[in-house]
């Protein structure tokens, strides 16, 4: 894990992602490209000038504004970046547009973002660019919901639904448990609305992990009303450092009526979440 995308608005919320990346980019000798997105309106955006556009006061007024507010960022964490090789780039771009293309630019192997989440009507309507590069990137996505001192992960739980589409995104899980040294537990959530009995399960499981050698005892049922509800009382039950995801990118009226777990449980639960595309 060489390259960590820490995208910025410069709120709190992104200042507990750049806190947790800097202790990754630590431990790991890491570089972390910190990721200011300017989407401004289009007659002020000139492609060939690389986002200079006609009002040329105007561009540099919000090119100084992130300037600054990047030395502001500097100065506040410089106890956490010491050492650190921090690449300060702005993109004129929309958010979720601009951090996957940075991340592809630069061969990024770790996104980690910063959320409050979101409720109500606000959720359903508006959504954010957290949820947005969760339920898309091919890049594994690492949310942060509060301040974390010391990002010292003991317990990693993956959610998984057993199907052998989802093997993929825990293959990945299992890669990431072994960069952190944690063990991995897999878990099942049954529900009223999906219920399968031990034996199904069991036969499920077995199908699931025999490619992988993957320890039965790391396996578990845990039984709850909701999956989301599941995962956040097992996660509760557990005392989980972690919650791993796969997520694929529905879109349209496909993810409007069926949803997007991931996006949920970035939402709803405190806990950082990290995500792996299916």
């Amino acid at each position: 894990m060489k390259r960590i995308l820490v995208p910025t608005d410069f709120s709190p919320q992104a200042e507990n992602a750049l806190k947790v990346a800097a202790q990754l980019a630590k431990k790991y000798d890491s570089e972390i490209f910190l990721l200011h997105l300017l989407d401004l309106p289009l007659g002020l955006i000139d492609p060939i000038n690389e986002g200079v556009g006609g009002d040329l006061p105007e561009s540099l007024f919000f090119m100084k504004l992130a300037h600054r507010r990047f030395t502001e960022t500097f100065h506040n964490m410089k106890d956490h970046l010491e050492g650190i090789k921090v690449h300060e780039t702005v993109e004129f771009d929309e958010a979720f547009d601009g951090i996957m293309a940075i991340a592809t630019k630069h061969d990024c192997e770790l996104i980690v973002m910063g959320s409050n989440g979101s409720e109500g009507l606000h959720e359903v309507f508006i959504g954010s660019n957290t949820e947005k590069v969760v339920r898309f990137s091919h890049v594994p996505v690492l949310v942060i919901k509060e301040d974390i001192p010391i990002f010292d992960i003991k317990s990693f739980v993956f959610a998984t639904n057993l199907t052998l589409n989802n093997r993929n995104a825990f293959e990945k899980a299992l890669v990431f448990s072994n960069l952190l040294d944690v063990e991995l537990h897999l878990v099942y959530i049954n529900t009223p609305h999906k219920f399968k009995t031990t034996k199904e399960i069991d036969q499920s499981f077995d199908e699931f992990s025999s490619p992988l050698n993957f320890n039965s005892s790391k396996f578990q049922i845990y039984n709850d009303v909701t999956v989301e509800r599941g995962i956040r009382n097992l996660a509760i039950k557990l005392d989980a450092d972690l919650i791993g995801i796969g997520t694929h990118g529905r879109k349209g009226i496909s993810h409007f009526i069926s949803g997007s777990l991931a996006e949920n449980i970035v939402n709803h639960i405190k806990n950082p979440i990290v995500t792996f595309k299916i």
